[in-house]
């Protein structure tokens, strides 16, 4: 049942997709939309592939940056959260400041990081763990909170240590709220890299994006968003992948 649901949800999202190019074509090719404002579907198709080896040196760095700042996002998000549920002091003192790190956009954030940290790869990281620590903590936070009471109740009982109350329980059952989180935080990090290239770069997706920018080449501007898109999407397919393989009792029920 679980299999054919899937085909049935691949082939109406294929469905749509298509509607969508049916009718982007449709009013480029008949001079409803100007191309100034959006080119021709097969002209973005042959920008991508006439300029395939510059985007792709490009996607490399861009790549680099979201992965080393997924990395250390999701992991500074899992120590916030394991912090804050073992002490009632640390979630009073560092709560508030991760909602307040929320609040402030994160393009006003991006041109100081350049400014305090350089051109290089340091304020694309610093941006992106920003951006994908926030939900890891506050999902394996919640998940945390909302363990069986009576569990852990159970497990003290018996003598179990605090370490053993998080290995049988808390982290077990917060696996699904983490790759929930997870999920997003892929999505975020190729975004994150791409706007803090926008603002000071050497390299990078971003980069070529304000160079053919200024060119007016909007063809390849497109392009390259739905090189990110797909790339976005990929991620969070690869993460699901890893979520069966590491809670298949998901996959039986």
């Amino acid at each position: 049942m679980k299999k054919s649901a899937s085909i049935k949800d691949n082939i109406s999202a294929a469905s749509l997709i298509i509607i969508i190019l049916a009718i982007w074509h449709f009013v480029t090719t008949r001079g409803i939309v100007g191309p100034y404002l959006l080119p021709k579907p097969f002209d973005v198709i042959k920008a991508f592939v006439t300029d395939f080896s510059t985007i792709a040196s490009h996607l490399g760095t861009t790549l680099i940056e979201a992965f080393l700042g997924l990395f250390v996002g999701v992991s500074l998000g899992f120590v916030a959260a394991l912090l804050m549920d073992l002490s009632e002091f640390v979630y009073s003192a560092l709560y508030p400041i991760l909602v307040l790190t929320q609040t402030v956009p994160t393009v006003a954030i991006a041109p100081l990081l350049v400014l305090w940290m350089g051109y290089g790869i340091a304020p694309k990281i610093a941006l992106i763990v920003i951006v994908t620590f926030f939900p890891v903590a506050i999902s394996l936070l919640e998940a945390f909170k909302q363990v069986d009471q009576d569990k852990i109740k159970l497990l003290k009982a018996m003598g179990a240590s605090r370490f053993e109350i998080y290995k049988y329980i808390k982290l077990p059952e917060s696996m699904g709220n983490f790759f929930s989180a997870l999920k997003i935080a892929v999505s975020y990090s190729v975004v994150g890299a791409v706007i803090a290239e926008w603002l000071g770069g050497f390299k990078g997706l971003g980069v070529y994006m304000i160079r053919v920018q200024k060119n007016y080449s909007f063809d390849k501007m497109f392009a390259v968003i739905f090189l990110i898109s797909a790339i976005s999407l990929i991620l969070m397919k690869l993460v699901s992948y890893i979520q069966k393989k590491m809670m298949p009792w998901m996959e039986e029920e």
